[in-house]
């Protein structure tokens, strides 16, 4: 059968499935909408949490990083993975005692504040969009070579199965598709993996096979670090990303910027415990290992087949553009693969030097293209489709509901309108997140980075406001509302005006504020990895504005002791 006839089935009956869910699981109540009516089984929580989390920037973009930056993407993996384990034991527990829906409605619980809530809402849509925007990335990228259409319809194809079944089913309808989603992700994501490992090494086992020796007795990595210096790129195992401090701050606010996001955070209360939230938390780190262990190896054996099958080191004569490959035009008509004859030979040269680069890969496409440069059957190219598609559809869902519950939980209900009923607060969720889709929709039209960096700024962002107020809250009796605030403002204001003053990064495309300063002037640190400095200004002013101001009141002091007690 061919590709496209094969692919068109398998997404199909992949989005058939997701809309079923939604009208058998449409939730008729806020306490259904927001979390799930509190029920869900531990390990079926686990499962929707990692689908949640495992979003496009993980199946679509971390792989394809890691092939261009070989270890330095490792920052990737040792954040989202480091930050979930900081989430699950220093923060779910305590968050799902005190029972509030929202991150929002913990903030201002605990700092008795209403701006409080306002400042933590403003913060999370301003994380949360950015994060949204790496998610249409990825369903424009998936949808424009694998039903051949172009970028802006894929998105609006995508932007309408979100609404059917995220408007209707809310975390409840979202929950029970996340798990139907993460079955499809990690069955697309392995089954190409297993398939290559085993052409390349002889291992099916892709975590053995990164390690591995080729036919020809030399270990796979050694072989790509021979490939990769022959063509003038920079070795793979020892390429740092920029400095081993930028690594080391890049990795820290992925790290908190995932404790510091919502969309996971949510996750914990529709278990019926704490104890529920403790082991669906470590159910969720187990369904997230499958695909994260994987990821290196996917990385890795993609470069190689990419080098290996459009330029030949090891022989004289370079691949003729006129006998590419299939798989290279059909990249090419997506426009995310470009060739350009610099020197007028006719031959595909892919090398490492910038004055004669020829090649133009979007790191993106890695994962996605793996499959078709291997050679492997229709049916899996077509199921790698269907993973991608639903990696990015289930955590744009998840950030959607989080953003929504924020306006009409957090803003409406808990500020302008205490007294809306409940069908009016159901109502408003659905119209807030209606438009959500929309605004997301809006920007992913002209996304600012590949998905993973845009997602990185995202962390970043959390990392800067949401999860310094959260530690502050749940570990300290001494932190008022005063410096919280502060906090939160500073923290993420130095963060956007650092991001926002590089050229061409976010949404500034051709202006750069704080004219004259130079890209990564901070100590050469970028700005997908300056969250982590914004969450120590955080620190640091929310400190230092609580000691002018009045002691916490007791009955918050008395709240704190209560949700850290065992």
């Amino acid at each position: 059968m061919e590709l496209q006839t094969l692919t068109f089935l398998i997404v199909g009956l992949t989005f058939a499935i997701y809309i079923g869910i939604a009208f058998w699981a449409r939730a008729s109540s806020t306490d259904e909408f927001y979390v799930a009516g509190g029920d869900i089984h531990p390990v079926a929580n686990g499962m929707a949490t990692a689908a949640d989390w495992m979003s496009a920037a993980s199946f679509i973009s971390m792989a394809g990083l890691i092939a261009f930056f070989g270890y330095g993407g490792s920052v990737f993996l040792m954040g989202w993975t480091g930050g979930y384990v900081l989430l699950a034991l220093l923060l779910a527990p305590y968050l799902r005692k005190h029972g509030s829906f929202t991150v929002p409605g913990f903030i201002s619980d605990r700092y008795y504040s209403k701006t409080a809530r306002v400042v933590a809402v403003a913060c999370l849509i301003i994380a949360s969009v950015t994060y949204v925007i790496g998610q249409m990335k990825g369903i424009g990228v998936a949808f424009s070579r694998f039903l051949e259409v172009d970028y802006d319809q894929g998105l609006m194809i995508g932007m309408v199965i979100v609404f059917i079944y995220a408007v209707m089913g809310g975390m409840k309808g979202i929950t029970y598709t996340q798990i139907a989603q993460y079955v499809i992700m990690i069955i697309a994501y392995t089954i190409p993996a297993i398939f290559i490992s085993f052409m390349l090494t002889g291992n099916p086992i892709p975590q053995i096979g990164l390690g591995g020796t080729m036919e020809d007795g030399t270990f796979l990595l050694d072989k790509l670090d021979q490939i990769m210096t022959e063509l003038g790129f920079k070795e793979y195992t020892t390429n740092k990303r920029l400095s081993l401090l930028n690594m080391f701050f890049y990795t820290l606010s992925l790290m908190i910027g995932t404790a510091g996001l919502p969309h996971v955070i949510m996750r914990f209360f529709t278990v019926p415990s704490v104890k529920a939230a403790r082991s669906s938390a470590g159910w969720a780190l187990v369904f997230i290992a499958i695909l994260y262990t994987t990821a290196p190896a996917v990385a890795a054996m993609a470069r190689l087949n990419l080098m290996a099958t459009i330029d030949r080191p090891e022989q004289e004569n370079n691949l003729a553009y006129v006998d590419r490959p299939s798989w290279f035009s059909n990249w090419e008509k997506t426009g995310l693969l470009k060739f350009e004859d610099k020197n007028n030979d006719g031959l595909i040269q892919y090398t490492g030097s910038d004055d004669n680069e020829m090649v133009k890969v979007d790191r993106d496409i890695m994962v996605l293209a793996n499959p078709e440069i291997a050679g492997l059957p229709n049916w899996v190219i077509a199921l790698v489709a269907a993973g991608g598609l639903a990696a990015a559809l289930s955590t744009a869902a998840g950030l959607l509901l989080a953003i929504s519950s924020s306006i009409s939980r957090d803003l409406l209900k808990g500020v302008f309108r205490p007294d809306i009923s409940e069908k009016e607060e159901l109502m408003a969720s659905r119209v807030a997140m209606a438009v959500s889709i929309a605004v997301a929709g809006y920007f992913g039209f002209n996304p600012p980075d590949f998905a993973a960096g845009t997602v990185a700024l995202a962390f970043g962002l959390a990392a800067s406001s949401i999860f310094p107020a959260l530690m502050m809250g749940i570990f300290s009796n001494k932190m008022n509302k005063e410096g919280a605030i502060a906090g939160m403002l500073a923290g993420i204001g130095i963060t956007l005006l650092y991001v926002f003053q590089h050229k061409g990064i976010m949404f500034i495309q051709s202006t750069s504020f704080l004219g004259g300063m130079e890209p990564n002037w901070f100590f050469g640190i970028e700005p997908n990895a300056f969250g982590a400095i914004g969450a120590v200004v955080n620190f640091i002013v929310a400190y230092f504005v609580s000691k002018r101001y009045a002691d916490v009141p007791s009955e918050v002091r008395d709240m704190i002791e209560s949700i850290r007690r065992p």
